[in-house]
């Protein structure tokens, strides 16, 4: 006898989506979690909330021409589709596409999400135009409406969940997936993101005609990162930061493919280059990614400034293989207090109080003053990546120390940035950098919160000098459990597996890849939200 009319393995965003589609169709579900119920939202929760429209009103407001067209022009061309398993990747990015162009803003307007006016141009390789839509509220406003709408029905008895439930086996039936089974693991009070135990209570069975696995990537799991590491990427890092919990650790991929499932695309994954340890560390390796504006000079271990056109901003796959054939594991920025102030995010929830909770007068100090947001000057402060002092010799001096070892030499660095600071204060300059930094402030967007002017990183009129260290930050896994649109997955025999369905980045948020080799900034948490509704969508109508 069934338990619910679905069981879904995730309580992230895109295990939200689908339940509360679910439930809003009048089905019973069961939502299971290996986390505490202060977890719910999963890795959403610490997201800056950043989504991808195209020509949104925003977009028009700023003078932002944007169209269909352009999207799949520039997401085809990011992605390179080109193997015989990305026939489904390509037909979720067609579908997420039509979505993002049409209905996914007023679907979400619709529930009480409302968008910052300003909109972000992330990834300036990928993305033609501005297209990050900052969520008022950053994560947590993301999710408000699908906690809401699932709280709502947890209390009408159409949603149960069962937190602190770990799966360990999909049970399967004449080729069909009919439940899951596990342990219940001991009731835990930490905090959320902080690493839970996994000390087994008991055991669980439970039964539905539908599964959805909505459990997430890999990232947290450096072991994992590192085995489906591709060649193309150059040599695995030998230290990295995490950029999600430990429960991101990949276990319910290898359970789906135990039970028969088809995983596609696992060499394909988006890890960033600007990451910097946190000072006040919530899960292990605990690293927070800075979003940089375009100013920063870029110097790798040894000093060597980095090529055109890997300039921050520009091309996050393209500068990590880069580096990653050097021999050193980190970079540098070198920058003053002017660009600090203007061009650095930190990304996370937490670290933008201001956007956050919505506070406009907090918000628009950004604007003003000498000083970066409270969380930036933290960092500054206590980061232990962090190097400020006034002159470039006492700079370098302070970036071997931290490095543990003389790498750098102070007068190659010092050619390296003199080298750059003339172009700055040239208006005829030829540096690649400096007319793309010049070519950002033309938006309007950039010019205001984004972008500083062009200046001589050694006048000191806009010191102190600072030197970031940056690692390697894990994030999100690209391929996946491979699907068709309504989310049921394939198995190994590429027959769809009875009863079994995936969303969100387990299912490589749709279709087991749909941004192939490279995403399009602010597509992730998107493409939870459109597979999640999917897959729901799909259940309701079958079961």
């Amino acid at each position: 006898m069934a338990d619910a009319d679905a069981i879904i393995v995730g309580a992230g965003l895109a295990g939200l989506v689908a339940a509360t589609e679910l439930a809003q169709a009048g089905r019973r579900v069961i939502v299971l979690d290996q986390e505490p119920r202060q977890s719910l939202g999963g890795q959403a929760f610490w997201s800056l909330g950043g989504l991808f429209l195209v020509d949104s009103p925003e977009q028009r407001r700023l003078g932002i021409r944007d169209s269909h067209d352009l999207a799949v022009q520039d997401w085809l061309g990011a992605a390179g589709f080109d193997r015989a398993e990305d026939y489904w990747p390509r037909r979720w990015a067609e579908a997420y596409l039509a979505f993002a162009a049409g209905e996914k803003r007023a679907w979400l307007r619709a529930m009480g999400h409302r968008i910052f006016p300003v909109v972000g141009w992330a990834e300036r390789g990928g993305n033609s135009v501005p297209r990050f839509h900052l969520t008022w509220g950053t994560g947590p406003g993301l999710l408000e409406p699908f906690e809401r709408r699932a709280l709502e029905a947890e209390g009408k008895g159409l949603i149960a969940f069962r937190f602190r439930h770990r799966v360990d086996r999909l049970l399967t039936a004449g080729g069909a997936v009919e439940g899951v089974e596990g342990a219940v693991l001991a009731p835990s009070e930490a905090a959320r993101g902080v690493a839970t135990s996994r000390e087994r209570g008991g055991d669980f069975v439970l039964r539905a005609p539908a599964v959805i696995v909505a459990s997430g990537g890999i990232g947290g799991n450096f072991d994992l990162v590192r085995h489906h590491w591709p060649e193309r990427l150059g040599r695995p890092p030998s230290a990295m930061v995490s950029g999600v919990p430990a429960h991101v650790d990949g276990r319910m991929l290898g359970i789906a493919e135990d039970a028969g499932a088809r995983p596609i695309n696992r060499d394909r994954m988006w890890h960033y280059t600007e990451g910097v340890r946190n000072w006040a560390p919530i899960w292990p390796d605990h690293g927070i990614r800075i979003l940089p504006g375009p100013s920063p000079l870029w110097l790798d271990a040894r000093g060597r400034r980095l090529p055109g056109p890997l300039y921050p901003g520009c091309d996050t796959l393209a500068t990590l293989a880069h580096l990653r054939g050097t021999s050193f594991d980190h970079s540098w920025f070198v920058l003053t207090q002017s660009i600090i102030r203007k061009e650095f995010a930190l990304s996370g929830s937490e670290q933008n109080p201001d956007l956050t909770n919505r506070d406009w007068l907090l918000t628009l100090r950004r604007a003003l003053g000498r000083r970066a947001t409270g969380p930036v000057e933290a960092f500054k402060r206590h980061g232990e990546d962090f190097v400020v002092r006034d002159d470039l010799d006492g700079l370098v001096a302070g970036m071997n120390a931290l490095a543990g070892e003389p790498l750098l030499d102070a007068a190659a660095v010092r050619r390296e940035v003199e080298m750059r600071d003339r172009s700055a204060v040239n208006a005829f300059g030829k540096d690649g950098q400096i007319i793309g930094i010049r070519h950002a402030r033309r938006y309007v967007g950039d010019r205001l919160v984004r972008t500083a002017k062009p200046h001589a990183l050694l006048d000191p009129a806009h010191g102190p000098l600072i030197a970031v260290r940056l690692h390697i930050l894990t994030r999100k896994t690209l391929g996946g459990l491979e699907t068709d649109l309504d989310g049921r997955v394939f198995g190994q025999d590429l027959a769809v597996i009875p009863g079994l369905y995936a969303a969100g980045e387990a299912s490589g948020f749709g279709g087991g890849g749909m941004h192939g080799y490279r995403a399009l900034e602010g597509s992730f948490l998107g493409g939870c939200l459109f597979s999640g509704r999917q897959a729901g969508r799909a259940v309701a109508r079958t079961v």
